[in-house]
């Protein structure tokens, strides 16, 4: 399934990497303080490869926050877990 996806990711880049080399077209792109031209295709890959890093980072950040909760939770069933363990192995007292 892994190969799968990864094989997947690859044709899809190469099949964006043959559309974008037709794409020579110049054009105007306004930034935030200036103006530049531009190859319509080196906008694209950009702005492309710009949002696959943001997100990346946003999932990644997610899942990393997932992870350290399920290990903190974790750790407390198993404290919860040892203490039960203890109230049940002592001796009722009457």
């Amino acid at each position: 399934m892994k190969i799968l996806s990864i094989l997947v990711l690859v044709v899809c880049f190469l099949v964006t990497l043959a559309l974008g080399a037709q794409n020579q077209q110049l054009v105007n792109f306004d930034f935030l303080i200036a103006q530049g031209e531009f190859q319509l295709s080196t906008l694209l890959g950009i702005a492309f490869g710009a949002g696959f890093a943001i997100g990346w980072l946003i999932c990644g950040t997610l899942y990393l926050k997932a992870r350290f909760s399920k290990n903190r939770l974790s750790k407390k069933v198993q404290k919860q877990q040892k203490e039960l363990d203890q109230l049940r192995a002592e001796p009722v007292k009457e």
